[in-house]
């Protein structure tokens, strides 16, 4: 089911953000804040080493996305149509109805909400579309900061995982955060996701001229 959804158009708008799939124009911004340490000092990947590396990611993404394996999305801002970082399901489990949400912003937009203003918009999407029962979301403990999203977005911190993960020479601790669906639904909800297929006509020109 969620690979549907990604293998076609995919796009949520939030006050500052669009939240679309990843292109090979973006490029150029992913190589950016990728290629910089501070960017993935607490994420499982390394540094991009150049841009080739990245451009033929984003080409890989393409296939990754149209075979349904490919669940992370671009975060472009608004104001100067930049694409700043990705968010998406890290880990679906469709089975249990669960998911895990990930996310990376340049450490140029850092502070602006924008981090909890994505994930915010997954989550949305998790429980109103997706029908998921729990979203989760996990950090290595050192980065206190996205704790703080995370428990910004509604979610509870679970507990830490001790020396669950080996990454870049270490052994980390690993802190889960969650929030389940009956927890988003005390308060009244409404579903922000717009399915493309169900657009008119004039809606889907609009769209698409926006994106040129």
């Amino acid at each position: 089911m969620v690979a549907e959804y990604f293998s076609d158009e995919l796009r949520f708008e939030t006050q500052r953000l669009i939240i679309r799939k990843v292109r090979p124009s973006d490029a150029s911004d992913m190589y950016e804040y990728s290629c910089r340490e501070e960017t993935c000092r607490y994420l499982l990947w390394d540094k991009h080493p150049f841009y080739s590396y990245t451009l033929e990611l984003t080409k890989h993404l393409q296939r990754e996305y149209a075979q349904g394996r490919y669940f992370d999305l671009a975060i472009e801002l608004k104001e100067n149509r930049k694409m700043i970082g990705t968010v998406g399901f890290t880990q679906v489990d469709e089975k249990n109805c669960g998911c895990e949400i990930g996310y990376v912003i340049s450490p140029d937009y850092w502070g602006r909400g924008i981090a909890a203003e994505a994930v915010n918009a997954l989550i949305n999407f998790a429980f109103c579309e997706l029908k998921m029962k729990r979203v989760e979301a996990k950090y290595m403990v050192e980065n206190t900061a996205s704790r703080r999203v995370m428990e910004k977005c509604g979610m509870s911190f679970e507990g830490v995982q001790r020396s669950k993960l080996f990454v870049k020479e270490k052994f980390r601790d690993i802190g889960v955060c969650s929030i389940l669906s009956g927890e988003y639904f005390a308060v009244p909800r409404k579903n922000n996701f717009e399915n493309p297929a169900k657009l008119s006509f004039f809606e889907k020109l609009a769209r698409k001229c926006s994106k040129n």
